[in-house]
This record gives C-alpha cells, structure tokens and sequence, in this order.
C-alpha cells in the first residue's frame, strides 16, 4: 500500500510566486503526536525526579532518626554514668572521714602492717590522658571519647573505693582502745620484777581495778585462745586483721569462746588476778607479726564505760 502524501501550495500575491511543499502524512501525525505528548513527557520527567528526591529525603530522614536514637541512647549512657560517679564520690566522701584519734593510731601502726593494708592502682587513665589528641569535629567521636572518659573515672574510682575499704579495715583492726577503764600502773618497757627486783622487760601495760571489772576488744577481731596459760593466767588472745594480736591476761572469768568474731568495745572477759600476778589487774600486750608494740603508742580511744 502506497504511503499517502500531501502537496500543500502557498503563494505569494504580491508577486505570484506559488511555493509547494509536499508532506507525508504519517511523517506529519508524528510530528503532531510528538508535539501533544512533550508536555507529558516534562510532567513523567518532573514526578520521577521528585519522586527520586522525596526517596532520597526518606533515606535521609531515617539515618538522621537513626543518628537521633544512637545520641538519644549515648546521652542517657552517659548520664547513668555521670550519676553513678556522683554516688561513688559522695559515698567515698562518708566513708573517708575516720575519727581523727583513730587516724593518728593508724599512723603509728609499723610501716609492715601499713604495707598490707595498701592497695590501688598507679595505672593513669589512657582515656584521660589522649582527651585532647582523639577530639574531633564529630559529635559521635565526641561522645566516643566523654564516654571512655566516664568509663576511665569509674574504673579508677573503684580501685579508691578499694583503697577506702582498706582503710576502714584497717581502722578497725587497729587496736586503738582501753582495754579496761582503771589506773595505769605498768608500763611497757624495762622495769623490776615485782617478784625478783631483778631488771626485766614488762611486755605490755598493767591496768589496775576492781576483780570482775569488764574487759573490752580493742578492735574487731577473732577469738585465737581462751584458757588459762601459765603466767598469763587466764588469758584471752585475739587475732586481727594485717597480722595484728591483742593478748588480755591474769582475768577472773571468760564471756567469750574460742573462734567468735568480736567488735571494738565487746566485753571479752573479767579482770582477776590468776597467774603470776601481785594484785588484781589486766595485763594487756599488742603484737604485730608476733612482735611486741608499745600499747600506748595506739591506745587513743577510751572505753566509752564506767
């Protein structure tokens, strides 16, 4: 079938010239279409480009929501954190503060026994030290780095919150109270043998009262021995913390038992006069790794009884 073809004539009346053109009409359909479906066209190309730029808007959102959550839960990490260091510094600070009596015994214990009962960690806080050289411009490495921060604090807090509770042990081994409330008559040191008159070593402090005055723990500790000894008479042995002893002799009677766990200021037992003894008193040592202390130089609380 022959394509059908148009002759389309313009003249000119001006001079009579006749222009013809000849189209083709399919050619001329298209053209036509072609023209009527441009602005359809332009409308496709402006929704899929919106639609290109609403897709990545929506991406955008859900990370920065993603972002948003991430800080959210960083923030709330960190403010645990932060409450968590202001419980262990307020605790530390209450359990810090002893009685300054009970201090300036502590400090006159022997440097051994003071050994022991350190502790902590000279390590320095790597997450403190590099604060400056890892900040960035980023707010997720800002929150990076206060986090290490925290976590660095609080791991060094504990080893003070160790350090404290050392302490506080060993305050309360440390022999720092009256066993008995009398009249010191014997003192630690050389001395005459009230029996002999020969020069000996008194090895503890005689306190003289009344038969069946009480008798008190000078510190928390552990029955060691309770029964009579020799000379001692009957005596009590108590064993503390840091390799620390306390020995209570010539007494009239027990109020305790072998293996009980006692505290500072307990009654222990009564005083006598059993054993190698020339009146009615305690007779009260203090040891340190099976030596001889001076009582006196810890004795700097005062029974707290009539």
């Amino acid at each position: 079938m022959r394509k059908r073809r148009y002759t389309v004539l313009v003249a000119d009346r001006s001079n009579g010239v006749v222009r013809r053109f000849t189209i083709s009409l399919r050619a001329t359909l298209s053209i036509v279409a072609s023209i009527l479906m441009l602005p359809v066209l332009i409308g496709l190309g402006a929704k899929w480009s919106a639609a290109t730029e609403i897709g990545q808007l929506q991406t955008t959102n859900s990370t920065l929501q993603i972002e948003n959550g991430n800080f959210r839960a960083t923030t709330g990490e960190l403010t645990t954190q932060i409450q968590s260091l202001e419980g262990v510094l307020d605790e530390l600070g209450a359990r810090a503060a002893l009685d300054p009596d009970q201090s300036r015994a502590m400090q006159k214990l022997p440097a051994i026994v003071k050994s022991r009962a350190a502790g902590g960690n000279a390590q320095t806080n790597a997450a403190i030290a590099n604060v400056v050289s890892s900040l960035t411009a980023t707010p997720e490495d800002t929150f990076g780095v206060l986090k290490n921060v925290l976590q660095g604090l609080e791991s060094r807090l504990r080893y003070v919150r160790r350090d404290v509770e050392q302490r506080e042990k060993l305050a309360a081994a440390t022999p720092s109270m009256w066993p008995a409330h009398g009249w010191l008559t014997g003192t630690f040191g050389g001395r005459s043998d009230p029996f002999t008159g020969e020069l000996g070593f008194h090895q503890g402090i005689d306190i003289s009262l009344e038969k069946g005055s009480p008798v008190f723990a000078t510190a928390d500790g552990t029955v060691k021995a309770v029964g009579y000894s020799g000379d001692y008479g009957n005596l009590i042995v108590l064993g503390h913390d840091f390799d620390l002893s306390t020995r209570y002799a010539h007494l009239s009677a027990f109020n305790i038992k072998a293996g009980q766990s006692v505290k500072r200021g307990d009654i222990i037992g009564y005083v006598g006069s059993t054993g190698r003894s020339t009146g009615t008193h305690l007779h009260y040592e203090i040891l340190s790794n099976g030596k001889l202390l001076n009582p006196l130089q810890l004795l700097t609380q005062s029974t707290g009884h009539n």
